[in-house]
């Protein structure tokens, strides 16, 4: 049991397919820890296969938090990630556990660290007739970002939509451009002391075995999974069934690809993926990089060191 007063969490990120959960689960055994997902696809109810979630009867006793939270359809973004996380870190450690906050989405991981800017919620409206605008007429988003916020014209690629229309929509809404909001700055995860880990398999090997979990996502069950959720309702719009994975299972059931271009083009984007959460991990400050796989013995040995270390570390509160 941690000490009173030693407010500590543990961060374990990386690539997909690195062993995040099997070395979570291993961390979470030896230092009494309660898991927080830190996956924002693993947050949607009836999308397991191609989040690969460790099922419940493989969680091995072990809490995990905000996964099946959220509806198909529902906007969850990493702010609300941030505002439902933050209150459960507290209950964690008041139970006198650790939390270990597990996964490679690093936006949702920064804005519960580090706080993102208090702008106005999504005006889903107000996002349609910006889209609209930018589907009749190419450039034009940025040409009305550039009178409006220079400075976040100046910072925003042309062609990036989703950045575009939240700028533009911070400064309609707000009268008062996003570059202002962050100058600001934003509210920092206060009273706890991070240790951040992340995991560093051999490229090649990851890449292997991405390419084999794609191929056994669709074997074992992805094009049935996407049916029942259809079959329940939710359409073929929602935010998961954007995924890779998901996008290219639901475009054979369309009839606009077979199965073979399907898992290699998932197969592609995954190995896309990994590579993007590799660079973005690159550039946290204070993360300490583990060579290797989340269920190897010599990555586990090495957490353990760090984690021991970290935890017999006096707290400033002590």
């Amino acid at each position: 049991m941690l000490a009173s007063g030693n407010r500590a969490l543990v961060a374990i990120v990386g690539p997909t397919g690195a062993g995040k959960s099997e070395l979570a689960l291993y961390l979470a055994e030896e230092f009494q820890g309660e898991i927080v997902n830190c996956d924002s696809l693993q947050v949607y109810r009836y999308f397991d296969i191609g989040t690969a979630k460790v099922p419940p009867e493989a969680r091995r006793g072990v809490p995990h938090h905000l996964i099946d939270v959220a509806e198909p359809d529902e906007v969850f973004t990493a702010g609300e990630y941030a505002r439902r996380a933050r209150p459960l870190l507290g209950e964690i450690v008041a139970r006198g556990h650790l939390p270990l906050v597990v996964g490679g989405t690093g936006l949702y991981l920064r804005a519960l660290l580090d706080g993102l800017f208090p702008g106005p919620p999504r005006d889903e409206s107000l996002r349609r007739r910006l889209a609209e605008r930018a589907a009749r007429r190419q450039g034009l988003l940025h040409r009305y970002l550039r009178r409006l916020d220079p400075a976040s014209a100046a910072r925003i690629h042309p062609a990036d939509q989703p950045k575009l229309i939240r700028a533009l929509e911070v400064c309609l809404l707000t009268r008062r451009p996003i570059s202002a909001w962050f100058a600001d700055g934003r509210q920092a995860l206060q009273g706890y002391r991070v240790l951040k880990l992340g995991l560093n398999p051999p490229r090649a090997e990851l890449y292997r075995r991405l390419d084999q979990r794609c191929a056994e996502m669709f074997a074992h069950g992805l094009l049935e999974e996407i049916r029942r959720i259809l079959a329940m309702g939710y359409p073929e719009t929602v935010k998961p069934l954007l995924a890779h994975g998901y996008r290219q299972a639901l475009q054979v059931l369309r009839g606009e690809l077979d199965l073979r271009k399907a898992i290699y083009y998932a197969q592609r984007n995954t190995r896309r993926y990994a590579k993007r959460q590799w660079t973005w991990f690159r550039r946290e400050a204070n993360l300490i990089w583990i060579n290797g796989f989340g269920h190897e013995a010599q990555t586990r040995e090495a957490a353990c060191r760090y984690v021991r270390a970290f935890l017999s570390e006096p707290s400033l509160g002590a």
